[in-house]
């Protein structure tokens, strides 16, 4: 079965605001509507962080908007929404989420060429003032260099 549009939904402000340390694959437990929603391009992650709930982790603030044409079935729009990975994983993450500053951030939310909906997540380290305005600097730098060569 193969999708012709193709759902890619990223956290940008993630990679400017957290150092990434390690990334992983996740699936998500959805409802019918959740899904069908999510297939039109409809939510958003980018105030979303994940948590450990009674050993399983689950997305906090993930907002996937009513689906249009859902009667009374239709889903909440932030809810918390069950990640799936393997125990090893899940111990793995555990583990290094005990370490001061470590969080877990999602990145990208995209629907993979199966059509199973599935979360990029990462152990991150929150970044300094110092490295925000580096990486500002270097964003700049980038954008003018890109600009001179454009005009040549």
């Amino acid at each position: 079965m193969k999708i012709e549009k193709t759902v890619n939904i990223q956290n940008k402000r993630a990679r400017f605001e957290y150092e990434l340390l390690e990334q992983l694959e996740a699936g998500i437990v959805l409802t019918g509507t959740e899904i069908k929603s999510l297939r039109s391009g409809k939510a958003s992650i980018t105030e979303s962080f994940c948590q450990f709930i009674e050993g399983e982790l689950y997305v906090i603030n993930m907002s996937i908007d009513e689906y249009k044409l859902g009667t009374f079935y239709n889903h909440k729009t932030k809810r918390e929404r069950k990640l799936l990975l393997h125990k090893r994983e899940l111990n793995k993450l555990a583990r290094k989420l005990k370490d001061a500053g470590h969080t877990i951030v999602p990145l990208k939310l995209y629907i993979n060429d199966r059509g199973l909906a599935k979360l990029l997540i990462a152990l991150a380290r929150g970044k300094k003032l110092h490295d925000k305005r580096e990486a500002i600097k270097e964003r700049e730098s980038k954008r003018d260099l890109a600009r001179v060569m454009k005009k040549n």
